[in-house]
Parts: C-alpha cells; sequence; structure tokens
C-alpha cells in the first residue's frame, strides 16, 4: 500500500475495524476487552513502522497481535512472576465474521468454556489452523490443544445439542467386500 503507515491503518479501520472487533470479541468472550485488545494490537502492528502490501496483509498482522496479546495477558495474570511471553506467528485465515454470524446461542456458549478451550476450538475451527499452528500460537503442547478442542466441543454440543466430529485426521471409508473362496 503506497501513502505509508497511515494510508495503510486508516484504510484497515474503515474497512475491517469491525471485523477485527468480532474476531476479538470471540477470542476473549467480551466485547469491552475485545475493544481494548483492539486497539493495542493496532498500536504493536503499527509502531514498528511496519509497511503493508495490502489491507489482507495488515488485518493478518493485527489478527496475529490480537491473540499473542490475549495470551500474554493470560499469562501474566495467571502467574505474573514467571509467565514467559512467547513470540507467536501463524498463519490466520483471511475470512472475516461478521459480529451475529454465529447467533447469540453459539456466542453465550463460547463464553461457557474455559479461556484455553474457547482459544483453541475458535483457532482450529473457525480459523482452520492445524493442531501444530494452535500449538505453536499458543505456547501449547500438541496433545494439550487436541485435548482442550475436545473438550471444548464436547461442552458446546452438550448446551447447543449438536454433535461434532473431534477427528482431526483423515476420515477412512471402509468397503465391505465379497468373501473369495480362498478365504471359506
Amino acid at each position: 500500500m503506497d501513502g505509508g503507515w497511515r494510508t495503510a491503518l486508516d484504510a484497515l479501520v474503515d474497512q475491517r475495524y469491525g471485523a477485527l472487533v468480532a474476531r476479538a470479541t470471540l477470542v476473549t468472550g467480551s466485547r469491552v476487552d475485545a475493544l481494548d485488545l483492539v486497539h493495542d494490537a493496532l498500536v504493536v502492528a503499527f509502531s514498528a513502522r511496519a509497511r503493508f502490501a495490502s489491507v489482507d496483509e495488515a488485518e493478518q498482522d493485527v489478527c496475529r497481535a490480537v491473540v499473542t496479546l490475549f495470551v500474554g495477558r493470560r499469562r501474566r495474570r495467571r502467574d505474573r512472576a514467571t509467565a514467559v511471553l512467547l513470540a507467536a506467528r501463524a498463519r490466520w485465515a483471511t475470512s472475516d465474521p461478521e459480529p451475529d454470524v454465529l447467533g447469540a446461542d453459539v456466542m453465550a456458549a463460547l463464553a461457557e468454556l474455559s479461556r484455553r478451550e474457547r482459544a483453541c476450538v475458535l483457532l482450529r475451527h473457525l480459523d482452520n489452523l492445524s493442531v501444530q499452528e494452535t500449538a505453536q500460537l499458543l505456547g501449547l503442547s500438541e496433545g494439550s490443544v487436541a485435548k482442550h478442542v475436545s473438550d471444548g466441543l464436547a461442552r458446546l454440543d452438550a448446551r447447543l445439542g449438536t454433535t461434532s466430529s473431534t477427528t482431526d485426521g483423515p476420515t477412512v471409508q471402509v468397503l465391505e467386500r465379497e468373501e473369495t473362496s480362498d478365504e471359506r
């Protein structure tokens, strides 16, 4: 994007601010916290004299900052004395959730999940990150991510009356074959 960081920031805020807040609301569970988090993420993304080739590129950087800041705040609150923030870099899907796309019942169910369960479920299923990418981004083991996703989906299913597939691997279809004379 030509015209410097101010032009990029103006374009991002004009075109994608609502989507950024909606995404941050899914991560935090609170619109008020999401607004603060998006503002802080914008400062982080644009304070390093970053140059973005497009609004999409700027948005991806802000989205990464949202998750990084959220995880960092959780760690500091949990254990201020020993928290070590990890630099997080991951591909962030570019689909923009609209504020009401999930519905009030899903938002309420997501709010009942633990923060880790919510973060893992959203990164895996809304943003289509792999278990490995989610683990790297959140600073967790792959097994922990799989467990949080499984537990989170089970709680969502119970609350919403749905059934989710928790398999991360490919689905294998078993075909029946006819018995041969040698096998009889």
